[in-house]
This record gives C-alpha cells, sequence and structure tokens, in this order.
C-alpha cells in the first residue's frame, strides 16, 4: 500500500513545493486529508495479513522473466512468440499501473 500511495505523496509535496507562504496556508500543521483514511489502514493491514500483492508487481516479475527467456531465444518463431508475450505483458502493466496511479 506504501508504493501506491507514493504518487498521491509526491504530488502534495509538490504541491506544497510550488506555495510560497506555508505558515499560512489553510490547514497548515493538519495531515492531509486524503492521506488519513481508515480506508487505507484496513485494506494496508489486510494485505499484510494475508500478503496480497498488487497485480502490477506480479506483471512486473513475469514481464522480467519473460524478458531473460526472449535473451536466450536464438530460434525466429520462438523469438517472434516471446516478443508477443513481452509485448502482451508490457501492455497489462501499463493498463495496470495507469489504473493504479488514476483509482489508488
Amino acid at each position: 500500500m506504501a508504493q501506491m500511495m507514493n504518487p498521491a505523496i509526491e504530488r502534495a509535496l509538490t504541491q506544497a513545493a510550488q506555495m510560497t507562504d506555508h505558515s499560512t496556508s489553510a490547514g497548515a500543521g493538519q495531515p492531509l486529508a486524503f492521506l488519513t483514511r481508515p480506508s487505507d489502514a484496513v485494506i494496508d493491514r489486510i494485505m499484510n495479513e494475508t500478503q496480497a500483492k498488487p497485480l502490477a508487481l506480479g506483471l512486473k516479475q513475469q514481464l522480467t522473466q519473460a524478458m531473460a527467456r526472449l535473451r536466450g531465444l536464438i530460434e525466429p518463431e520462438e523469438r517472434r512468440a516471446q516478443m508477443r508475450l513481452v509485448a502482451d505483458l508490457q501492455t497489462r502493466l501499463g493498463l495496470e499501473m495507469n489504473v493504479m496511479q488514476k483509482y489508488g
């Protein structure tokens, strides 16, 4: 869950850095509302207890394995099939990353 929150934290820090005077900002010294939702803590705890991993992590591992296998192939037909698999995994990973960034 912490990795999923990184874009939100970076966005909040970027916005804060762009402000000129932090002491007079509305809500100065208060926790960021979108980072302190109780539902996030519950989801994080459930994922830790069940050792669940985001789909993007599994796709990244599959992609790494597929790329390693592709490097060892010589036959054109086998390489072509493996390149299709790599392209499919890259597409699925890209879509999953977009979903994670958009919806958390």
